[in-house]
């Protein structure tokens, strides 16, 4: 690929990035806007593993299931 379409994949890359960021801190925030947010990620393989003291650890205590899902795998 050519530097210039390089540049341009990387600026669409970050626009999208940004917006979709802008997006989900919106307090109406859609559905469909995290689901995009969250494909984005799963395409550039983006993943998170809930520790003691970040936010997804604190979903995992918040979902109402009665079993303990950490201990799925």
């Amino acid at each position: 690929m050519s530097n210039s379409k390089e540049l341009l994949m990387e600026k669409l890359h970050q626009e999208l990035g940004e917006t979709l960021l802008d997006r989900i801190r919106d307090p109406e925030v859609k559905s469909a806007d995290l689901n995009v947010a969250r494909q984005f990620l799963k395409d550039n393989d983006i993943t998170a593993v809930p520790t003691d003291n970040n936010a997804l650890s604190q979903l995992l205590k918040d979902l109402p299931f009665d079993e303990d899902i950490t201990s799925i795998q």
